[in-house]
């Protein structure tokens, strides 16, 4: 670890602590305010949008409303994106003459996508065509961003909204529709058209040309896979492939219209790379520089709706609460990567490697250890996904944070709306547990938290695991699934550990290590993806819906303090506990196990 790199890292977070204060009241006055920012530029646009979309942006829903608009828009973008990946053959941009997409892989790209998830068990520029990419993929980038936004305001809204004096508690949580509107009208479309001029003036590229190939000033020779005339791979008689030698002269370079779509995949937190080394490819994330701006998309939105909520709630220190338990556990997080990656790979001991700079194995150079270390802990902290460095390479103890930053259910920031709405979830249960301490029924902002609010609490929290260790424990024991690792032992079961997380948690980083572009793998990870999402936002708003009927009441002596620095680590203690007692024992037989063995020289 160096004086350089602690600074890299310090300076990313004394930005993103800058821009949360003004980020966050725009979006307060985008979604709370009567008057809204710059009236006399999206003004006539929202106008148009509403008019145009058949919606009225004062007629509110019912959480029960809210979750039927959200689940039948989702439904509706699945299809379509699933049609458009069968179909791309027939459709317009697509220079390389690429084919459909298999059925399997493009049902899990669909619900990938769908879940803002961004999970890609294919590569972008050999599977995907323009028009894909962008009517399928990058749209989905706005529109699945948007509603999970819309969750995290309708839970905020349940929370704070208190009945008018002498009046009746509202039953609304805003509308749908208007959220997912404004959501792209106010925030999405103006911030990623500014910084996608600024991707292109740094190197990304945007383009719609057809690859270019050329020829090589130095050729090599490779050995490849043997086909027949038919095309069909040749066996020797015991059943093997057969290879062969051949002298590569010239290189094909992928190109397409990369920069609009790189910065949703941040802004959005989505993930998902055009070409498929995501962001460690130098079309995507070519210098220090757009490395520095990605990582701040990345958190920029999740920060913000901390102080959006404490606006909301009536209370900034509720808000900056929130933001620091975030914070702590995000620089825990990043503190333990950077070392672990900063140390030599026990794994390369004695082959005469040189190591005195850390385990650079799967790390660009041009971003070196303290910035891969920082990007992934961003993209896990927040279910983004982008990976500027391959996962798969870290040490067990590098490895192991981005698992558990998504195991912890992604609160660490977490995705747009899915983070802010994760962690009230989390303040729920920290506000019953403070209540049973001091004997009183518990209380948040006024109102009381009963046994239907921890229910819904507890479904929340037990659904996510079920995914993932259901699945996970289905894989370790079925030789299809089993037949995709590139690892044994406790590396390979990490691999397993880490594509379920990352699928259940909306995530979409992989240990690349593992072939998911299988049809078992392809259609569990899509199932686990959509019951991740969809799943888990039910009973969110069911929350809401139970909490913005109540009645508020006036803090007495028993009344826990929510807004102070007491809450604020029993919160922390209760995210980490939940997530302890729940991941522990697969942990410990994963990556836990593997550095145990990497100090004694033994690996798989």
């Amino acid at each position: 670890m160096t004086i350089n790199g602690w600074l890299q890292i310090s300076i990313f977070f004394l930005v993103i602590l800058a821009l949360t204060k003004p980020l966050g009241t725009y979006l307060y006055r985008v979604f709370e305010s009567p008057e809204k920012p710059l009236p006399r530029v999206f003004g006539p646009l929202e106008r148009w949008s509403f008019r145009l979309c058949g919606v009225d942006p004062e007629a509110e829903q019912t959480w029960k409303e809210y979750t039927l608009a959200l689940l039948l828009f989702s439904l509706v973008g699945l299809l379509v994106t699933y049609a458009i990946l069968r179909l791309q053959h027939f459709l317009p941009f697509n220079p390389q003459a690429l084919g459909p997409v298999p059925p399997d892989l493009a049902f899990n790209t669909a619900a990938s996508f769908t879940t803002n998830t961004n999970w890609q068990a294919y590569g972008g520029e050999s599977t995907m065509s323009y028009f894909s990419q962008m009517a399928a993929l990058a749209w989905h980038n706005f529109i699945s961003a948007a509603a999970g936004l819309g969750v995290a305001l309708a839970l905020a809204r349940g929370i704070t909204r208190r009945a008018a004096k002498g009046g009746e508690a509202p039953r609304t949580l805003g509308n749908f529709w208007a959220d997912l509107i404004r959501s792209i009208n106010y925030v999405f479309l103006p911030i990623c058209v500014a910084a996608a001029l600024v991707l292109v003036s740094q190197g990304v590229i945007q383009n719609l040309k057809p690859y270019e190939t050329v020829k090589l000033m130095d050729p090599y020779s490779a050995r490849v896979t043997k086909k027949d005339a038919s095309g069909q791979e040749v066996k020797d008689e015991k059943g093997n492939t057969v290879m062969e030698a051949v002298k590569v002269e010239t290189q094909t370079i992928p190109l397409g219209p990369v920069a609009s779509q790189e910065v949703i995949k941040e802004f959005g937190i989505n993930g998902g790379g055009f070409f498929n080394a995501n962001s460690a490819h130098p079309f995507e994330n070519p210098t220090p520089i757009t490395n520095f701006l990605e990582m701040i998309l990345i958190f920029a939105l999740p920060a913000a709706l901390t102080y959006t909520y404490g606006r909301m709630a009536g209370d900034q220190k509720e808000g900056w609460v929130i933001f620091g338990a975030m914070a702590l556990l995000f620089l825990v997080g990043v503190g333990v990567t950077y070392w672990a990656e900063a140390r030599p790979n026990a794994a390369l001991a004695g082959l005469g490697v040189e190591q005195s700079a850390g385990n650079l194995e799967g790390k660009e150079t041009r971003f070196g250890i303290a910035n891969s270390s920082l990007f992934a802990t961003v993209t896990t902290d927040c279910s983004c996904g982008a990976v500027n460095a391959m996962h798969d390479s870290f040490t067990p103890l590098g490895g192991l944070v981005p698992l558990v930053n998504i195991q912890l259910g992604e609160v660490i920031f977490g995705g747009v709306g899915a983070g802010l709405y994760g962690m009230l979830v989390f303040v729920i249960l920290a506000v019953f547990i403070a209540g049973l301490m001091v004997g009183r029924t518990p209380e948040y902002l006024g109102k009381k938290i009963e046994s239907r609010e921890i229910k819904y609490a507890m479904l929340y929290v037990l659904i996510f695991p079920l995914i993932i260790l259901s699945f996970a424990a289905w894989a370790a024991v079925a030789p299809y699934a089993l037949s995709s690792l590139n690892n044994a032992g406790p590396h390979g079961l990490s691999e397993i550990l880490y594509a379920f997380s990352s699928a259940a948690g909306n995530n979409g980083s992989a240990f690349a290590g593992l072939n998911a572009n299988t049809p078992w793998w392809n259609l569990t990870l899509g199932l686990a993806m959509l019951a991740g999402r969809f799943w888990m936002m039910i009973p969110v708003l069911a929350m809401a819906g139970a909490m913005v009927g109540k009645k508020t009441v006036p803090p007495s002596l028993g009344t826990f303090p929510t807004n102070g620095g007491l809450f604020l680590g029993l919160l922390v203690g209760v995210i980490l506990i939940v997530g302890a007692l729940t991941f522990f024992p697969v942990l410990s037989l994963g990556p836990v196990l593997e550095e145990f063995l990497a100090r004694q020289g033994k690996f798989f």
